[in-house]
């Protein structure tokens, strides 16, 4: 650690540091200055990233983390801490700095590494919780929802398991948002919800520099946000100084007494402050520059070198930290112990919810559904399934983008959230996909919770960003989609998912589902449950005849991602019919037509790729023998399907937009009847001859 402030010239420090810095004692002034420039040496290290946001919005961060935030430094994953939340997550550097500053595992090295291959410093904040970050961000909004999704957990918790007399699920969530935050439709759509839901934990403080990337927010950006967020029903304050240090105290104090509302301060900051380049977009994401970088050390009275300099002084106040939050854990262990005396039962519960792991016989009733050839569609058979899956998961929440009558995800004897309730366990999103995708992500993240969203498929499209988070972060996060093909029918095109599996299956680390039957379905849910990563499902609003899932080893098969179904006569196929979700039913009725024409089809059930990929080669080769030709059947764009197929394979697919018509004439027109499946198969039968 180099030395402190004493050894510059006591005229030279003192001097500068007074001249326009934050308000308050000499310590504070010292600790948001080496917050400032240890962000800017990290940046200009690198000669990338993001310095004007830190030099602004340090002061404000730092009466945040040093006056407020119950957090224990030495455990990041204690569970009753308070979450923060750096939405703006270009402002990277000024997390880092905080996380170092104040003994997380963030050593001054990674500082030194900001945005190089292999630090954990990267340009925008990674989920980590062992080094203390809460969350992915950078894509703007994604923070904002994330931290709705968090403050929703926790009132949910508290609702489940506080006494009056006695509160073990306490905390506060905290972000750091930007203009760009605020600009993006993702953060209005989870700011209403928050509004509605009167979550009073929630406390977000608004940077609010007045410049965005391509200049002054006069550009593109004069709403009153103040005027905005208070008919989302937010309390809201204003800052106007955000160096004033015991102003942006008395606002958090403020924010803290209105339980009834989330909370925004707008706190009016200066981007790149102190350096010649404030209060500029020139400011936003470039290193300073030498010549920048010595005039803001001047301008602050920072001492020119050593680069990364943290005084002692600074170093010895952020370092209380620790054994505070200790103390903090500790007390909060006492009052856990005092809880568990009076209340056992429900102890209990909440450990086993804050553990991660599912009860013992979580899945002793997963129903397995009689062969019916009249069927059910499988959006059915996923409700039933959640519905028996909550009474034994209490972690089990969610609820849809105003679709629950459609997507059937109503848990329907367990209340909704909201309207003076938060043991509920139905979260109605509205119409919001986007900001549920994000919300879901967040409540993943705060822990307790296996949270789900669910819409139509086509309107993925809407939560993409939010989904694709989830696969980044590895999050438990469950997205129910429904209506997944040209089945939909009447609806037609607008609502018809054509290129969303492949687009959802082009994403790494997401699991996506499609199974052909309800007994698929139950077992997609019990792979969802117990993979504890992101998984999205896609289930069909028609009904599908339902298989005997004893005769067709329909659990050991679903779980190994593809498996016969169907062999060939004689165990020797000259063809593979691959198939997914409704088209599994198609498959098995061409391998009957194909066996009145001498042809030995067998048909695999492939509902889930990603499954498939991770089992060993040789039983790969088992079910797709590499010799035998290969038809792929989905009510889908054909891309990605050579992979399966082979390039002397083929795929009965749709690469165009559907149509309007009742869906099994959609079907039926679009090439999903078994002629058409035949034809190909023999085509490719004749082929291989």
């Amino acid at each position: 650690m180099t030395s402190g402030l004493k050894n510059l010239p006591a005229t030279e420090h003192e001097g500068a540091i007074s001249q326009g810095q934050p308000k308050g004692n000499e310590l504070d002034r010292l600790c948001v200055n080496t917050i400032r420039m240890l962000a800017v040496d990290e940046v200009e290290k690198a000669h990338s990233g993001h310095p004007g946001l830190p030099l602004g919005a340090a002061p404000m961060a730092y009466v945040l983390w040093d006056r407020f935030l119950r957090h224990n430094p030495n455990n990041p994953r204690w569970f009753n801490r308070d979450r923060f939340i750096l939405s703006a997550g270009h402002g990277s550097a000024l997390l880092y700095a905080l996380l170092h500053l104040y003994g997380y595992d963030m050593p001054l090295e990674e500082l030194k590494r900001f945005r190089q291959w292999g630090s954990e410093t990267p340009g925008h904040p990674e989920y980590n919780l062992d080094r203390g970050i809460e969350a992915t961000t950078g894509p703007l909004g994604q923070g904002f929802g994330m931290g709705v999704g968090m403050a929703l957990a926790e009132a949910h918790l508290a609702g489940c398991f506080n006494k009056e007399e006695l509160g073990v699920v306490d905390h506060y969530t905290y972000a750091i948002v930007s203009d760009g935050d605020l600009m993006e439709g993702v953060s209005a759509e989870a700011a209403s919800l928050a509004g509605t839901l009167k979550l009073g934990k929630l406390i977000y403080l608004y940077d609010n520099n007045h410049i965005s990337i391509e200049g002054s927010t006069e550009l593109a950006f004069t709403e009153s946000v103040v005027e905005r967020f208070r008919a989302y029903h937010w309390h809201v304050q204003t800052v106007p100084d955000g160096n004033d240090l015991d102003a942006v105290e008395a606002a958090i104090r403020l924010a803290q007494a209105y339980e009834d509302q989330p909370s925004l301060i707008s706190v009016r900051n200066h981007i790149g402050y102190g350096s010649p380049l404030q209060d500029t977009a020139a400011v936003h994401g470039e290193a300073l520059g030498p010549d920048n970088v010595k005039a803001t050390k001047e301008k602050l009275g920072w001492p020119l070198q050593p680069d990364f300099y943290i005084p002692e002084a600074a170093v010895a106040h952020f370092r209380e930290a620790g054994p505070r939050g200790e103390e903090l854990e500790a007390q909060w262990k006492d009052r856990f112990d005092e809880y568990h005396g009076r209340y056992p039962k429900l102890a209990q519960d909440l450990q086993q919810l804050i553990s991660g792991k599912l009860p013992q016989g979580w899945d002793a009733d997963v129903p397995v559904f009689p062969a019916d050839p009249k069927g059910m569609a499988t959006r059915d058979a996923s409700g039933k399934v959640m519905n028996v899956l909550a009474g034994r998961v209490q972690a089990l929440v969610g609820g849809s983008a105003d679709l629950a009558p459609s997507t059937k995800t109503t848990l329907t004897a367990y209340g909704d959230i909201g309207m003076g309730s938060d043991s509920g366990r139905n979260i109605h999103f509205g119409v919001r996909e986007h900001g549920m995708g994000t919300i879901v992500n967040g409540m993943a993240l705060h822990g307790g919770i296996i949270p789900y969203g669910s819409t139509f498929l086509i309107f993925s499209d809407y939560m993409r960003a939010s989904i694709r988070l989830a696969a980044l972060m590895d999050t438990h996060s469950l997205f129910v989609f429904t209506h997944d093909s040209i089945g939909l029918g009447e609806d037609g095109p607008t609502h018809q998912a054509i290129e969303h599996l492949m687009s959802l299956r082009a994403m790494p680390n997401m699991t996506l589902m499609r199974p052909g039957d309800a007994n698929e379905t139950a077992e997609a849910w019990r792979i969802a449950l117990q993979r504890q990563h992101p998984m999205c499902m896609a289930l069909t609003r028609q009904k599908l005849p339902v298989l005997d899932a004893q005769r067709y080893a329909i659990r050991e098969g679903v779980a190994k991602g593809a498996y016969v179904l169907a062999e060939a006569e004689g165990g020797k196929p000259q063809i593979v019919l691959i198939a997914t979700g409704s088209e599994v039913q198609l498959a098995l009725a061409a391998r009957e037509e194909l066996g009145k024409q001498k042809i030995a089809a067998r048909v695999v059930s492939m509902p889930c790729w990603e499954l498939f990929d991770e089992q060993p080669s040789d039983y790969r080769k088992q079910v797709l023998p590499a010799a035998v030709p290969k038809l792929a059947i989905e009510a889908g764009a054909t891309l990605g399907w050579c992979k399966y197929v082979g390039e002397a394979g083929d795929v009965v697919g749709i690469d165009r937009f559907g149509a309007s018509a009742p869906g099994n004439v959609a079907m039926e027109k679009l090439g999903f009847n078994v002629p058409n499946v035949v034809e190909h198969a023999l085509r490719l039968v004749k082929s291989g001859k």
